[in-house]
């Protein structure tokens, strides 16, 4: 059967001023109607440069191809002018990215956004293409889509915003869908629902999918064949029962045998750090003349909350259960009810200059590195920056040190510190965005999915590094996350939220091991699964 896709010799090469870098070294890799094409390996091995690729979406002309062609029904995408590609573009083959909030036009609404590319390819006017819009949003689980089709990006949740790209890359039936890591900010529960979608239509409409994870048990649930990609190069190719019953490359055998430590960790009886008292978050409805009959949607409701001295607070729950939106009230990052103390001192009494000083006690690591760091600024100023606000009395001799010391602690090397955000992976502008955390020496930090992009050789990594810098530091971690196994390995004490509550709170291993409200067993029993 020849393939639906043939990427044939494909290199790529990343080029600044005088530097060249080849991230992509002779590619060869065909997806098939009605297969899926799994392209696995670490942050920064190609993977999303790959895909990107394929519709011409690379950073041209920094970005070039030395050789090789990109085949679909005998035409070479490489080879196209704007227009052919535009008309192929979210038609014939669409994308789903990896970080939602930079694919997203945040001037635009959601029905605006998905309704665009249903007019443009498919001649349907305001009326159908909002009806359809509906149907799609429902299809990926996005609650009460009648109520979100006037919202923009900024107003979603991580995973809401996710669900939606979902919704736009599949709201043409495409004979082809790249999905860069589809379910990256989804709960496990959510992302059953979307994986079992995707490979509905994928036999319904015999459609090709290449699939970028670093998921393994999904890859191996919903793949036929993987090509494993170390440093630009494939290593290993071959049908998913072959790759995951005698894999051969030793980098093949290191991906698939790697787990967070499964381990129980001791909780200290510390003092308290943070303690949040009865946090409430509402979000205005409707927008009634003279405030009358004002309608009110809770995001946070009456939540009771503390984080110790040194230790980890895990919460997890489902996209939309109001997790980022209570971490950024914790921050006072959003406006919220209820009382805040910070070391014994309430936070919410004191004046903005007096609060200043707090700030460079607690950090955060957002979920979505891409959107947080500034593409106009290089590392260099990106991490230099808290320094130049709360450090006035360094020399920029010292506080490039404490740059370098920063970049070293976080695994990476201090000479990308010249270098800009787009010119590295998903996993590495999260190291970055830690290191940015990290130099101010705060107190507590809170990290909002900051795994979500890694492959599990880089996710333990990361994890032994939070731990080590916990112990090292006396940090206390607020960590946010869907994957179970990431939260047992790092978290003392877990909450699980659902609809802006906590349904259940206790220590970790009580929590994961013998649950005792019905939702927290089926986030188990999805992840298990």
């Amino acid at each position: 059967m020849p393939a639906l896709m043939s990427i044939q010799n494909l290199s790529i090469i990343f080029e600044q001023g005088r530097r060249k870098k080849t991230v992509v070294d002779d590619i060869n890799i065909d997806i098939f109607a009605g297969k899926t094409l799994a392209l696995v390996g670490e942050s920064g091995s190609g993977k999303s440069a790959i895909a990107s690729s394929i519709l011409q979406l690379l950073p041209y002309p920094s970005a070039y191809h030395p050789r090789g062609r990109i085949l679909f029904e005998s035409l070479d995408l490489l080879q196209l002018n704007k227009k052919s590609l535009q008309a192929i573009r979210g038609n014939q083959i669409s994308m789903i990215f990896q970080e939602p909030m930079s694919a997203l036009n945040p001037l635009h609404t959601i029905e605006q956004q998905i309704g665009e590319t249903l007019r443009i390819h498919q001649g349907l006017n305001r009326q159908q293409a909002k009806i359809k819009t509906l149907e799609w949003l429902a299809k990926v689980g996005i609650s009460q889509p009648n109520r979100r089709l006037k919202s923009y990006p900024y107003e979603l949740s991580g995973g809401e915003r996710q669900r939606v790209m979902i919704a736009m890359a599949l709201a043409n039936t495409p004979k082809i869908l790249i999905a860069d890591e589809p379910t990256t900010a989804l709960d496990v529960t959510v992302q059953k629902n979307i994986l079992a979608l995707i490979h509905s239509l994928k036999e319904d409409l015999d459609m090709g999918v290449l699939l970028i994870s670093h998921d393994l048990p999904m890859v191996k649930k919903y793949s036929d064949n993987i090509a494993v990609i170390y440093q630009g190069s494939i290593v290993e190719q071959g049908t998913a029962n072959d790759i995951f019953n005698t894999p051969k490359h030793h980098y093949t055998q290191a991906l698939i045998t790697a787990e967070p430590p499964a381990q129980i960790l001791q909780t200290t009886h510390a003092h308290p750090l943070l303690t949040g008292k009865n946090i409430q978050v509402r979000f205005a409805l409707n927008k009634p003349i003279f405030n009358k009959n004002k309608r009110w949607f809770s995001a946070v409701n009456n939540v009771n909350i503390q984080v110790n001295k040194g230790e980890t607070l895990g919460i997890i729950g489902e996209s939309g259960s109001g997790k980022s939106t209570l971490a950024m009230a914790l921050m006072l990052l959003q406006k919220s009810e209820g009382a805040l103390f910070f070391d014994n001192v309430a936070l919410k009494k004191l004046t903005p200059r007096q609060l200043r000083t707090y700030r460079k006690a607690f950090q955060v690591v957002f979920q979505d590195p891409f959107a947080s760091l500034s593409p106009r600024m290089s590392i260099h100023h990106l991490l230099i920056e808290g320094l130049d606000v709360f450090e006035k009395h360094l020399s920029q001799q010292q506080k490039t040190l404490k740059v370098i010391d920063a970049l070293k602690e976080t695994g990476l090397d201090p000479s990308i510190r010249h270098r800009y955000p787009h010119e590295f992976s998903g996993g590495q502008r999260q190291r970055i965005a830690l290191a940015r955390a990290l130099i101010l020496k705060p107190k507590l930090i809170i990290l909002d999915e900051p795994t979500s992009s890694l492959d599990r050789i880089v996710q333990n990594q990361i994890i032994q590094l939070l731990k080590a810098l916990q112990d090292k530091y006396n940090l206390s971690y607020i960590f946010i996350s869907h994957d179970l196994k990431v939260i047992q390995a790092l978290s003392h004490y877990i909450i699980v939220m659902q609809s802006g509550k906590i349904v259940e709170q206790g220590h970790a291993t009580q929590v994961l091991t013998a649950p005792t409200a019905p939702y927290t067993q089926t986030l188990i029993d999805a992840a298990r699964n």
